[in-house]
Parts: structure tokens; C-alpha cells; sequence
């Protein structure tokens, strides 16, 4: 079977440290697939907020929305495990990015493990008109990145 391969860029944007509950575990006593997406989800949630930005957007900057998610799972996630995810921007085109995020099981004394890889496209989105919006200059200035660009 083929495996989607991700290879996230190597520079950190923002670490998040979520633990692993209870109710993220399915019946195989693990972090269930649906349980890490919302974890991601936070994680987001938090990426943007350390950017002064929140998902709806406001005035000034639009919101978002996704366009696509994967994820690639390399070990099991259990109870009380602390889990670090790390996420970086790029890929940039005119309406978005891509965020990737690398996430590891973290515990005192020992080495981090790899838990998962995932990616999220991020498209900016005006709620009110419904339509995708051109990447804000913020944004393109903190990428670094020409807004321009069509890739």
C-alpha cells in the first residue's frame, strides 16, 4: 500500500503542547484519527491567535477556511501522553498557505516520539461575501513571499 509521504519544512513557526484525554482514545485504546484532527483544529486555533488572528477573521484581516487535510500516522498516541505540535506556513499561493504540523509524544527523561505528520491547506475566506479573499500583506510579509504568486 502506498503511504501519503509529507515532508514538513524544518523551520518552527509555533510549538502547542496538548495532552491525550480519555475521550480522544478509541476502541483500540489509542488517539483515535478524528480525535487528533480536532487536536490539530486547536492547535490552529492557537497558531492563529499567537498571529492575532482568529478563523472568522475581522475588519480587518478574513477569516479562513480548509481546503484539504492529510495526516500520516507513525506511532500510537495514549492516555496522559502530552503531545507537542509544532506548525510551520508555507507553501504560499495568492489565496493561502499550507500548515504543517509535526507532533510528538513528549514525556520527562525520555526522547520526544513521533506520533504523527499531518498538513492542512488554508485558504483565506470572507464569510459575509462567501469568496475566497487574496492573502492578506500581513501575512504574505510574514511568509515573505510575493503576493503575487499563482503556484
Amino acid at each position: 500500500m502506498t503511504r501519503i509521504k509529507l515532508d514538513p519544512p524544518e523551520h518552527i513557526d509555533l510549538t502547542v503542547e496538548l495532552d491525550i484525554r480519555v475521550t480522544d482514545l478509541n476502541y483500540g485504546a489509542h488517539l483515535g484519527n478524528m480525535e487528533l484532527l480536532g487536536m490539530l483544529h486547536e492547535a490552529r486555533v492557537k497558531y492563529l491567535a499567537h498571529y492575532g488572528n482568529t478563523e472568522l477573521g475581522d475588519a480587518q484581516t478574513p477569516g479562513i477556511i480548509l481546503n484539504d487535510v492529510a495526516i500520516t500516522f507513525h506511532s500510537e498516541g495514549f492516555l496522559g501522553e502530552r503531545l507537542s505540535i509544532a506548525m510551520t506556513a508555507a507553501e504560499p499561493w495568492r489565496a493561502g498557505y499550507v500548515l504543517y504540523y509535526v507532533v510528538r509524544a513528549v514525556k520527562d527523561g525520555a526522547a520526544p516520539r513521533l506520533v504523527a505528520t499531518a498538513r492542512t491547506g488554508i485558504a483565506f475566506f470572507d464569510y459575509a461575501s462567501r469568496k475566497l479573499q487574496n492573502m492578506p500583506k500581513a501575512w504574505s510579509d510574514r511568509l515573505n513571499i510575493d503576493r503575487t504568486e499563482t503556484t
